[in-house]
């Protein structure tokens, strides 16, 4: 009995303990709410899980290492693309509106505004993949990538040996890749890969899958950079299931959305990619006109404005979740969101519910067909808040909708990785492109509009009238959307 009392009350004292730390370690008050009741309601595996996905690594060493050895390297980039922004605002190219959030993007996170970029809109693989072939094929020096997902399919095995080819004619080829995301890849894939010369390495290595934290700090981006002068960003991941031309009929249709880029602002693409490749290789590539050729001198920089947003645990701020939440505050007419995973939180909340009162069309486009049940649930019981206060919702009945934009007025738009989520904002490294442009903007319209045809809008008094059970389960189920 008195083991059994010792017993009793170490684990007592080792809850408090734990409360403790996370009131100490968590920003999110929701969150601190659904670890501690979590812990409170499942004995010992309310412990485990936070201390497996819990911790805010954001402050901790391993990723404090990674800051410290990418400060060399992102000073002299950035010394390099002040020059660029230092010129645009000098031209009073960039939109008054917008200069706020330029300014915030280039404080928090280095990536300043560039110009003279060529930037192609890119909607689902069926877009993307033949201009990333033909991107590849055209490499001269070296090509790197870096993808959440690839998989061991036709996409990916047609990229694979493209890779081959230019890494057997002496172009150098880096291939980083999430351990958690792309699990599917197996050795046999990987030896290949490097038995021709291609550079491989797994972003965090995952090594016991039970009780690992780096299952929930994962590398979402999808990057590309070719010659240090033609790059790929925004949503679609390497697989099958993200083209629509060679899916059989009965195939789930897949709408995404990404950009090819040509210009500087494939430089600071090319700067997270030697980041995030010399944190998790055993290299450490260099900073060097090799990688980051000189750009054309170009005096009027007539072509697009834009800048190129990370966030991770190895920024100091939710660098892109401010980035959004500046963009709506600056919308005066219109802000049109696509997002398949939206879990927003109170303060984005809050700021959609203001910019919908204070008379701007806000309209949301989320799925209808979801491959997550949780997700959909959790996401659903937001609905329920926004509707009454003018927010548009739609819901995309042709398939699947995973792109992550964001349209505001007829000059900004937003293209990316991220999700509006807890996910996105807090846990995950992803990268936005953020466009000043009236033309990226009026196409991205046209793509919205589009898929506004193939989506019902959702009635509010219908939706809120919905038997009570649906509105319980739905918050019920956003109580775990902190570990969605």
């Amino acid at each position: 009995m008195n083991w059994i009392l010792l017993l009793q009350l170490f684990y007592v004292l080792l809850v408090i303990f734990v409360i403790l730390r996370i009131l100490y370690d968590t920003r999110s008050g929701t969150k601190i709410l659904a670890y501690i009741l979590l812990i409170i309601l499942v004995p010992i595996g309310g412990i485990i899980f936070y201390f497996s996905f819990g911790i805010n690594y954001r402050k901790r060493k391993l990723y404090s290492k990674k800051i410290i050895a990418d400060e060399p390297l992102r000073k002299d980039i950035k010394n390099r693309l002040q020059l660029y922004r230092k010129k645009l605002v000098d031209l009073a190219l960039l939109p008054q509106a917008h200069y706020n959030l330029s300014s915030f993007i280039d404080n928090t996170s280095g990536s300043p505004l560039t110009g003279n970029n060529e930037v192609e809109l890119l909607l689902n693989g069926e877009e993307k993949f033949p201009k990333v072939l033909a991107a590849i094929e055209a490499a001269k020096s070296h090509i790197h990538l870096e993808y959440y997902i690839y998989e061991d399919d036709k996409t990916g095995n047609e990229i694979a040996d493209l890779l081959i080819k230019k890494a057997q004619e002496g172009v150098e080829v880096r291939f980083l890749y999430d351990d958690f995301g792309s699990h599917d890849l197996g050795k046999k894939f990987i030896k290949k890969l490097e038995d021709a010369g291609v550079a491989t390495a797994p972003f965090y290595k995952i090594k016991l899958y039970a009780l690992a934290n780096r299952l929930n700090y994962r590398n979402h981006r999808k990057i590309i950079v070719i010659d240090g002068e033609r790059s790929f960003v925004g949503g679609i991941n390497m697989s099958d299931k993200y083209r629509n031309d060679t899916k059989a009929k009965d195939g789930l249709y897949w709408r995404d959305t990404h950009l090819m880029l040509k210009g500087p602002a494939s430089l600071y693409l090319q700067y997270l990619f030697l980041c995030d490749w010399n944190f998790c290789s055993k290299q450490q590539l260099e900073f060097g006109p090799k990688y980051f050729p000189e750009q054309p001198e170009n005096k009027t920089i007539e072509k697009e404005l834009l800048q190129i947003v990370p966030s991770g645990p190895d920024s100091n701020l939710p660098v892109i979740f401010y980035s959004l939440m500046q963009a709506i505050a600056s919308a005066k007419e219109k802000i049109w969101i696509t997002s398949p995973y939206f879990i927003p939180g109170e303060s984005l909340m809050d700021a959609l519910i203001i910019a919908a009162k204070s008379g701007v069309e806000v309209k949301l486009l989320v799925p209808g067909i979801s491959d997550s049940k949780m997700v959909n649930a959790a996401a659903r019981s937001y609905y329920s808040e926004l509707l009454p206060h003018g927010v548009q919702i739609y819901l995309y009945n042709k398939g699947f909708v995973h792109a992550k934009t964001m349209i505001v007025d007829d000059n900004l738009a937003v293209i990316g990785s991220a999700n509006m989520d807890y996910r996105s904002f807090d846990l995950n490294f992803e990268v936005n492109a953020v466009l000043f442009s009236e033309n990226i903007n009026k196409k991205l319209q046209k793509a919205f509009e589009n898929d506004l045809k193939e989506s019902s809008k959702i009635d509010s008094q219908q939706w809120l009238n919905r038997p009570k059970h649906l509105h319980l389960w739905e918050k019920f189920v956003r109580l775990l959307s902190p570990f969605l």
